[in-house]
């Protein structure tokens, strides 16, 4: 905003910057979590492989998962912040469990707080589906391999666990396509990839602060959302 000389002297001059999109960092870190989760899941890493599983996860998914929540709340997409902040803590949370104990298969206490996770994500995997679709996929998804996962650590039968990988390995997929979608559409300002916007999240891309298509105003940071 420019000051005029008709809005005298308290006038001040505001500058928006808009913020790199989170999501693709987000989407692609999240894949290769998953990618490790399914290897575990599926019995394709056993032993001492599973705690190297767990560094990766503490190390290298996790921060990458954490700074992406960060920039999304900066560019103030509260939705997306929330699932990448949950996201980026359980991956270390699970990291941390595989590097102390990589023997252990089963664990009341990683059951009981993967049905919490479950829970917490249906909110988000609602809301999604009213915003960005595509979003809202990926966690419905997420809710139901976290849900497979919470009943084999709680007793159910070992098929669980396999269904549990074969979720992650869909998870692994779905991450592909959401980050290229949102990374081809950062590139050419406009969507290439369908992401199945709607409502607001939609006319935030679509339309500036003046209802004018611009492309300043879609630039992450300065839409409501992204």
């Amino acid at each position: 905003m420019i000051p005029t000389p008709e809005d005298g002297p308290e006038a001040a001059t505001v500058t928006v910057r808009p913020y790199g999109n989170p999501l693709p960092l987000g989407f692609f870190a999240f894949g290769i979590g998953m990618v490790l989760l399914a290897g575990v899941g599926l019995g394709l890493l056993t032993g001492d492989e599973v705690r190297s599983a767990g560094i990766l996860l503490a190390v290298f998914v996790f921060p990458l998962e954490f700074l992406a929540a960060v920039m999304a709340f900066l560019t103030r997409d509260t939705a997306a912040a929330a699932a990448l902040g949950l996201f980026a803590t359980s991956w270390a949370a699970l990291g941390v469990l595989h590097i102390v104990a990589p023997d252990q298969r089963t664990s009341t206490a990683l059951g009981m707080y993967l049905c919490a996770f479950a829970l917490m994500l249906l909110p988000l995997a609602v809301t999604g589906f009213l915003g960005k679709a595509l979003l809202g996929v990926v966690l419905s998804v997420s809710t139901l391999r976290a849900a497979l996962a919470a009943a084999y650590q709680l007793g159910a039968p070992h098929a669980l666990e396999l269904a549990d990988g074969a979720a992650a390995l869909l998870l692994t997929a779905l991450a592909l396509y959401a980050g290229a979608a949102f990374l081809v559409e950062e590139l050419r300002q406009r969507t290439v990839l369908p992401v199945l916007r709607r409502g607001e999240a939609r006319r935030a891309v679509e339309e500036d602060l003046d209802g004018r298509r611009t492309g300043r105003a879609r630039e992450p940071g300065i839409r409501k959302q992204l």
